[in-house]
C-alpha cells in the first residue's frame, strides 16, 4: 500500500512524533493507521523504561484552579534538563496534569498516573511515556497537592516555574493570600507556627547553641539566657508567624495577619529539584573515556 504525506500528516497529529517516524510505523504496518499508532506506543513505552533510572531534577511547578473555585492543586513535574522542561510538549503535559489533579479526587502519584487525563482517552502515564519517547529524557511526576475551599481563602503565587506557593487563609482576601504566598516563596518558612516546629529540630538547635555557648567561659546562668535567647531567635527565623514580612520588615507576618483579621490554615511550598540528589557530571572525564574507548 502506497504511503502518502495526508496519512502521514494524521498520524503526527495523533501522536506528536516525528515524520520519518511516523512514514517508518506506517510502511511497517502498510498503511494500518491504529496499528502503527499501537505499535509506537508500545516503542514508546519501552523508551521509557529504559530511561527510568535517570535522575531528573529539573522540571516546573504548575498551579491550576477548578472551574467553579472550589480547589486548587500544585504540581511538580521533572525532566533531566531545563531545555526540555522549556519547551511547549512539556508545558503542556504539565498544564494537563495539573488540571486532571484539580479537577479529579486523587490520593497519590501511583493513581494520579493510573488515571485518565481530563478532555483526553489516555492515562497520565500513557502520555508521560508518549513524551519520553519523544524527547529523550526521563520524565517524572514527582509530587502535588490540593486544598480545597469551604469557608477558606486559597491564593497562589508563582516566581517563575521553579517556585510554587498555596496558602489557606481563614479571613483575609485573596489580595493577601497572595502576599503571604510571595513571602513563602522567598523566605521559605519551615512550618507556620513555633507550635509546629519538631521537638527533635528544637532539641538540636540547643545542642548547637550549647556548644557554642561553652566556649564563651561566661557563669552557667548566663549561657542558659543565652541559649534561650538564640532557641527564640531560631524559632522566629523559621517559622511564618514569626518572620518579619518580605515586604514590609517592620511588621512580622503575624501582626500583618492580625491587622487584616486573619488566620493562615495551610501552606504548600514546591520548588523544582528540591530534595532530589543530582548527579555531578565530569564532562571532561567522560569524553576522555570515550576517547579511549573509540
Amino acid at each position: 500500500m502506497s504511503i502518502t504525506a495526508a496519512m502521514v500528516k494524521e498520524l503526527r497529529q495523533r501522536t506528536g512524533s516525528g515524520m520519518m517516524e511516523c512514514k517508518r510505523a506506517l510502511v511497517e504496518t502498510s498503511g494500518d493507521l491504529e496499528l502503527a499508532i499501537k505499535n509506537m506506543r508500545k516503542s514508546g513505552m519501552a523508551k521509557a523504561d529504559k530511561k527510568a533510572g535517570r535522575i531528573a531534577a529539573e522540571g516546573i511547578i504548575a498551579v491550576a484552579t477548578s472551574g467553579d473555585g472550589s480547589a486548587t492543586s500544585i504540581v511538580e513535574i521533572n525532566s533531566e534538563t531545563d531545555f526540555v522542561s522549556k519547551g511547549d510538549d512539556f508545558l503542556n503535559f504539565t498544564s494537563a496534569v495539573a488540571n486532571t489533579v484539580v479537577n479529579n479526587s486523587i490520593a497519590d502519584v501511583d493513581a494520579l498516573n493510573a488515571t485518565q487525563i481530563t478532555g483526553e482517552s489516555i492515562t497520565v502515564d500513557e502520555k508521560r511515556r508518549e513524551l519520553i519517547a519523544k524527547v529523550g529524557e526521563n520524565i517524572n511526576v514527582r509530587r502535588f497537592q490540593t486544598i480545597k475551599t469551604d469557608e477558606t481563602i486559597v491564593g497562589s503565587y508563582m516566581h517563575g516555574i521553579r517556585i510554587g506557593v498555596l496558602v489557606e487563609l481563614e479571613g483575609g482576601s485573596v489580595e493577601l493570600a497572595k502576599d503571604i504566598a510571595m513571602h513563602i516563596a522567598a523566605i521559605n518558612p519551615m512550618c507556620i507556627s513555633e507550635a509546629d516546629v519538631p521537638a527533635a529540630e528544637v532539641e538540636k538547635e540547643k545542642e548547637i547553641f550549647k556548644s557554642q555557648a561553652a566556649e564563651s567561659g561566661k557563669p552557667a546562668d548566663i549561657i542558659e539566657k543565652m541559649i534561650v535567647g538564640k532557641v527564640k531567635k531560631f524559632l522566629k527565623g523559621i517559622t511564618l508567624l514569626g518572620q518579619p514580612f518580605v515586604k514590609d520588615g517592620d511588621m512580622t507576618v503575624e501582626q500583618l495577619l492580625k491587622s487584616n483579621d486573619a488566620v493562615v490554615r495551610s501552606f504548600v511550598r514546591f520548588e523544582v529539584g528540591d530534595g532530589i540528589e543530582k548527579k555531578e557530571e565530569d564532562f571532561a572525564a567522560e569524553v576522555m573515556a570515550q576517547v579511549k574507548g573509540g
